[in-house]
């Protein structure tokens, strides 16, 4: 019985809680590669994930859990100047100022509704469509896109 209690014991001193460091406002598991981790920051796609590791010379195998407190900060003034091509900024021409920007986060969620609301306004094909919640980019809808609006799938019949 106390060998059993001794098990037990060391199986929960093994399952360490899993660190989460935090970069530009999210938590990122630390047990995730530089390289993926930096993806789940809403705003930084791959290739900006690579163009961060390559700039830094930080290696991209690297766990987020091995970054030193001044790896953390390079990353996010990197991101905040963000100096990388114009093409691979997620706001080019802005409508309202015409500069082209990088967004993070909530500012790019409301950046990004604005404008399907200003398409919804303007009532552009694109617009109508999403008043409508239809696919915009000219997919099909003879056989997708059915269970969108009333969450029941449309044309399927039911066994009895």
């Amino acid at each position: 019985m106390a060998e059993a209690n001794k098990i037990q014991q060391k199986k929960v001193v093994e399952e360490e809680p899993e660190a989460l460091i935090r970069i530009i406002g999210y938590d990122i598991p630390g047990s995730k590669n530089i390289y993926t981790g930096l993806t789940k920051i809403n705003g930084i796609s791959w290739a900006i994930s690579n163009a961060i590791c390559v700039k830094l010379n930080i290696p991209m195998m690297k766990k987020i859990s091995e970054l030193t407190k001044d790896d953390i900060q390079k990353i996010e003034k990197f991101v905040k100047e963000l100096p990388i091509p114009t093409f691979l900024k997620n706001r080019r021409f802005d409508h309202e100022t015409g500069e082209t920007t990088h967004y993070f986060g909530t500012d790019l969620d409301m950046k990004r509704e604005f404008d399907i609301k200003r398409l919804i306004k303007m009532r552009s094909y694109r617009g109508v469509r999403h008043a409508a919640r239809q696919p915009v980019r000219g997919q099909r809808t003879r056989s997708h896109f059915r269970s969108r609006e009333n969450k029941k799938a449309v044309g399927i019949k039911r066994s009895k």
